[in-house]
Formats: structure tokens, sequence, C-alpha cells
């Protein structure tokens, strides 16, 4: 008899994007004349940046030569996209990185869900809530998190660290001892950010207490404000303590393309149960070698174009149009009275449901009245109970659409 690994039975109910799927297809089989908007699932909808098909037919083009053609590359990345990476994202900022501490993924969903495997099974977790369910759910998978108490809606040995309108969605220190600490800034779900003294404060917390940070900075292209930093290593000493998350999905619309990458500092390390330090970067280069084979040379070809004159102006362009969408929708929703929040450094609108309407209920009204969906705050955690997210990630022309149906509401 085979045994599965229990720890997949704690998981509670489908993952939040499949249920919103699973709510949107019912209702258009029963409605099928609506035309549903959706600004739920974080997804882009504008093409890709003709730099990026530019250098992509020519990366194709290349594979299609026998004195061209490639077979397998680095699992690493290549150097050509790796070196621009550093030169662009890092050493621009006055941040000095390494090619080996970089790591070319198919995205940053995939890295902070499997970095977690190379830490002991007995870490304590922290995470935000509301919160990216990926990162809970896989130390679910894991067996790191303990019974889900349906009490109190939370496993029982993950550390929640409360976001909500009183800290101004901003978490507090953890207040026992934790080993990793999952950050997102700008935030998904709720568009908020940290500036850099507050950044440091976390910094130097996990320097003091020997924690880790998993910074997913998915969002950083997003930043409008100057006191905002687009990498926790513009922070003294996060070399040290931190593993910083970067994708190319939601800046340059690689959703359906498929790359990112992750940085881990030569300087980080952890501990085997002896007390003898060992190199992280060493152990997620032996994961990263041993279960991936690598992106693939067209898309990091295209990947790569991003960072050309031509790839930024066109990158900026299409960050541009979504935070207009952004501000349409903060706009608008404020005027309604609304409580609103994010949607200045990231294309993420957080608000408050109305009416003392929770989560799901309000989804419903949304879809069923004005055939517009959202995500319900409560799918990212206990936290987000009573709140809801939009994304600027629709077309204009459905953006304004959405906001006029929500004016036309009974709120």
């Amino acid at each position: 008899m085979t045994n599965i690994n229990h720890h997949y039975l704690e998981l509670q109910g489908s993952y939040l994007f499949s249920e919103i799927a699973k709510r949107r297809t019912k209702f258009v089989q029963e409605h099928p004349d609506a035309q549903i908007i959706s600004l739920g699932i974080g997804d882009v909808t504008r093409a890709l940046p003709e730099a990026v098909i530019q250098a992509m037919h020519a990366a194709v083009d290349e594979m299609a030569r026998p004195e061209t053609f490639r077979g397998y590359g680095p699992e690493q990345g290549y150097d050509f996209l790796i070196e621009a990476i550093i030169e662009h994202d890092y050493k621009a900022r006055g941040i000095d990185i390494q090619s080996n501490e970089v790591f070319v993924s198919d995205g940053s969903k995939c890295d902070v869900g499997n970095i977690q495997e190379i830490f002991s099974a007995d870490s304590v977790v922290a995470v935000q809530d509301p919160v990216y369910p990926v990162y809970v759910d896989t130390n679910v998978m894991a067996g790191r998190s303990g019974a889900f108490d349906k009490t109190e809606n939370r496993y029982t040995n993950i550390v929640y660290l409360d976001c909500n309108a009183e800290n101004g969605f901003k978490p507090a220190l953890p207040d026992r001892k934790v080993d990793l600490i999952y950050l997102c800034y700008p935030n998904n779900p709720t568009g908020m950010t940290l500036s850099k003294d507050e950044l440091k404060k976390w910094v130097d917390y996990a320097r003091e207490n020997g924690c880790i940070i998993l910074y997913d900075s998915a969002y950083e292209a997003f930043i409008r404000e100057k006191d905002v930093p687009h990498s926790i290593y513009e922070i003294e000493g996060a070399k040290e303590v931190a593993i910083e998350f970067r994708s190319f999905s939601k800046t340059a619309g690689f959703t359906g393309i498929r790359c990112a990458y992750t940085v881990v500092p030569r300087e980080l390390k952890a501990y085997d149960p002896q007390g003898n330090a060992h190199l992280v970067n060493d152990l997620w280069n032996r994961r990263h070698s041993t279960k991936f084979n690598g992106v693939s040379y067209v898309t990091q070809r295209g990947a790569a174009a991003i960072y050309s004159p031509e790839g930024k102006a066109q990158i900026a362009a299409l960050v541009d149009y979504y935070m207009s969408n952004a501000a349409i929708i903060r706009e608008g929703l404020a005027s309604l009275g609304l409580d609103v929040y994010g949607g200045v450094n990231a294309p993420y609108i957080w608000l408050k449901t109305p009416n003392g309407l929770d989560s799901w209920a309000f989804f419903d009204k949304l879809l069923s009245e004005a055939h517009i969906v959202g995500t319900p705050g409560v799918g990212f955690g206990r936290s987000g109970q009573g709140y809801f997210r939009l994304t600027a990630f629709g077309s204009r022309d459905n953006t304004e659409k959405a906001v006029e149906r929500i004016r036309k509401l009974s709120l």
C-alpha cells in the first residue's frame, strides 16, 4: 500500500484563484449573455513589448540553424541575461550582486514555493496576513504549518503578522522566535509599501535574531514614490539575511512566457543541527540544478531585450498604462466614499467592503449585479475578511466600464 504525503490533507479548500474561476464559470453558464469584466486574477492584458518580440523571433531563427542551435542551457541562466539583470536592476542602484548569485527561473511563484525545501522541516515560518496563498500552502505541504484550527481559521504552527487598517497594513515585527519571514513589497494583495527606514527595521531584526527574509519584489517596477526601496539589498546588511525574488510576468507581460529570477547572496548562511554554517547559495544551486533544466534560450533572449533602450521605454509605457488604470479605479472608488488602499506604487487596489458585507458576499454581489470579477480579501487570510482586491491589469476600456458599473450599484 502506497502512503500519501498526509500534510496535503491539511490544505484548506481549493486554491483561491481556482475557486474564483469555478464561480465565474458557473455564473457564465447560467448567464451566457453577461459581459464579464475580470479585475480578479492578476493576469496582464497588453501585448508583449516589440523589443521582446523581435528578440524572440531572432532567437527562434537561431534555433533553426545547426550552427546557432542551442540545446540544454545552464540551469542558472545564460550569462547575457544574468549580466543584464545585474547591470540594470542592481548596479544601477549601487548594489553589488555577483553573477553566481542570480538564478533565472520560470516564475517567482515557483521559486517562492520551492525555496522552503532547503530549510529544515521544523523551521518556524512567519507570514503577513493577508498574504499571497503560495507562501502558506507550500509550507503546509512541507509539514511546517501544524494542524488547521477552524475556530481561529489559521494554522497552529505558522506565525501570522496581521496587516490591517489600524497599522496601515504594515505588520509589526514577530513577537516570538521565527526562522523564515515572507515579505512582499509592493504588497500583494494590499498594494502597500514600506519606506527604506521601515524595511531597515526588518533587516535589523533578521540580523539580530538569526532569521532569513524571503523578499518577494515582483511588483517593484510599479513603484512611483522616491523613498520606496526597489530591492531589499538597498538596505545595509540585507545580503546577510535576505533572498530576493523578481518576476518579468507583470513588468513585461511574461505571464504566458514564464521568466523570473531569484537572488541568493553568498553572504547568506544557514546552519545544520550541529551548528555548522552552510552557504544558502550552494544549497539553492544544488536544488535548482537537480530539479530544473533552465528557462528556454528563446525566452531568455526576450527577457534580456527589456533591458535595451527600446525595451526600457516600452516597459515604462506598459507600466504607466497599468498604473493609470490603478488611478482610475482608486479615484473612482474613493469618490463613492469607499475606504481604498494601494494603487499608488502597485497595480492592486484594496478596498473595504461596504455595508458590512463579508468578502465572498461582495464577490457575489459584484459578479451578479455588475458582472465584475474581483478577489475576495479573505482568500488571502483571516485579516483579509471584509476586504476586496481589484487589479489594474485590464484594458483601459474595461477598467473605465468597471468603475461606472460599480457607481451604479447600491452600496
